[in-house]
């Protein structure tokens, strides 16, 4: 098991980046790894279950914790042992506009894999 820690800043306002994060039909508008996600709830809820389409293949999810005045939420993706657990948050740039952050954990070749699509992801979040 391993974890990584991602940042991005970007011009866009805070408000609109969690507006992204909690609509889930806009997650493929930013994140270019995602197809399309298919859940019952289209918006962040915790508890909520469904799976994210991208990749090649529709990974389980289920939605952990959603603190909406922190603009923050947790996930896990994936089954069995091929499984991530992904916390979220979005908060004020140091210049303005937005750095939203990601802390991924699991196992090495999955999290470390995964790293490159995440950055690419939050740095079209926050433009």
């Amino acid at each position: 098991m391993t974890t990584t820690t991602l940042h991005a800043t970007g011009p866009l306002p805070p408000a609109e980046v969690w507006e992204r994060y909690r609509l889930l039909d806009r997650w493929p508008d930013w994140a270019p790894q995602i197809t399309g996600v298919d859940c019952p709830q289209r918006e962040l809820t915790a508890g909520a279950r469904g799976r994210v389409r991208g990749l090649g293949v529709p990974l389980p999810f289920t939605i952990e914790a959603v603190d909406p005045v922190a603009r923050s939420w947790s996930w896990t993706v994936g089954a069995g042992p091929l499984r991530m657990r992904l916390h979220h948050w979005v908060t004020d740039g140091p210049d303005g506009g937005t750095t939203t952050g990601l802390r991924t954990t699991g196992p090495v070749p999955l999290v470390l894999g995964y790293a490159p699509l995440a950055q690419w992801a939050l740095h079209r979040l926050v433009r």
